[in-house]
């Protein structure tokens, strides 16, 4: 059994789906520490031809509470982060399709950071036939104060998995010795180039996966999630 296992992401780039999609079960962290300048509540769409942030606000809290102790900022407007994109991408070839599907994960109630990012992702999957089961990190029996690789050891010990498989990044984090000793295969996903056209200016790479969606037919985009190697 492969395994992959991410920290949730705001609407994350091909590569994320891409991992999803190629492993038998993906576990999604809800029990590390938020943090900063990431992924988790940002992302990148195009506006005016331009790479543009949108950010999920937060509510003040620790640096040190866990993902699934945050909440979104009271004053959050679902209803202008909808505009936002409406106005980005109004004249995209799938804009109607993908729209629906957008506006239900941004204009969800949750207040709850982590519910709001799990439904996100279950949502999407679900859109592109992703089978892969979602597994929340917390619910999974190992000793939680495990970190780094130890951490991850576990849960391919607790789930049974004799394969990790982690985003290119993490050849920086793993080692093939320490996993091999614990009998765990460990590989990297690398994403080969994929580029499509967008409004025709030059080509911004590594947008939200709303980027791709928006521009691509479904059968492009799933087509796509096939496009890495394994290293």
């Amino acid at each position: 059994m492969t395994l992959g296992i991410m920290q949730p992401y705001f609407l994350p780039y091909i590569g994320y789906w891409q991992l999803m999609a190629s492993v038998d079960q993906f576990v999604v962290y809800d029990n590390i520490e938020y943090t900063k300048k990431g992924w988790i509540n940002r992302n990148r769409i195009l506006q005016n031809d331009t790479a543009s942030y949108v950010t999920i606000p937060l509510k003040k809290g620790s640096d040190f509470l866990h993902i699934a102790d945050r909440s979104v900022a009271d004053d959050f407007d679902r209803r202008r982060m909808v505009d936002r994109v409406v106005t980005a991408y109004r004249r995209a070839p799938q804009f109607s399709t993908v729209l629906p599907l957008i506006e239900s994960v941004l204009l969800a109630q949750t207040t709850n950071l982590f519910a709001y990012l799990l439904n996100s992702l279950q949502v999407i999957a679900g859109f592109l036939e992703i089978q892969t089961p979602i597994v929340v990190s917390s619910t999974v029996p190992i000793n939680k104060t495990l970190r780094a690789e130890q951490r991850v050891l576990a849960i391919c010990h607790a789930l049974g998995a004799i394969r990790y498989r982690n985003a290119i990044g993490g050849q920086a984090l793993y080692s093939p010795t320490t996993f091999g000793a614990e009998g765990v295969h460990l590989e990297f996903i690398r994403s080969r180039t994929i580029e499509y056209a967008q409004f025709g200016g030059a080509f911004e790479a590594n947008l939200s996966i709303l980027d791709v969606m928006m521009f691509n037919s479904k059968g492009s985009v799933q087509a796509m999630l096939g496009a890495f190697d394994i290293v």
